[in-house]
């Protein structure tokens, strides 16, 4: 098992309401070759104050991806999205959108909102994992992100 390029844990935070989606994500990540830590958020609302660092999550990890749902409750992945680029503290965090939406108008506004990537969630449980396993690769061993 091995860390990201500068030797430490690897920080990714998982904003997605559905606990199947959230479970085989966790499963995809333990079996791959990164060390890391997944928190979750459930919300938009929960994945804002996790980013900001208030309430409950003052101690949270700063991380390095995060791995977005656009289809959330309280606030939806799309205004997350927006807040997210929106904030200079924030904006340089590479955001993966992870959706079962397979709408060319969210493809677009993902990317016009300065999404990283957009990847359609498989229906099949084993591409599914293997999607999971291909971004932990390519943004934690390929890719060279920004340091804090």
């Amino acid at each position: 098992m091995s860390s990201n390029s500068n030797g430490s844990l690897v920080e990714i935070l998982l904003v997605e309401d559905n606990p199947g989606d959230v479970r085989l994500t966790q499963e995809a990540m333990k079996e791959g070759k990164m060390r890391n830590r997944l928190s979750v958020a459930v919300d938009g609302v929960e994945a804002m104050a996790f980013l900001r660092q208030e309430g409950k999550y003052a101690d949270a990890p700063r991380p390095d991806v995060i791995l977005l749902d656009l289809n959330l409750p309280k606030k939806d992945g799309r205004a997350v999205l927006a807040e997210i680029k929106a904030d200079p503290d924030l904006k340089r965090i590479p955001v993966v959108i992870l959706t079962s939406s397979k709408a060319e108008e969210d493809i677009l506004n993902s990317y016009d909102s300065h999404a990283n990537c957009y990847i359609t969630k498989p229906g099949d449980l084993e591409q599914f994992i293997d999607v999971v396993k291909s971004v932990e690769g390519f943004w934690f061993q390929i890719v060279k992100l920004p340091k804090e």
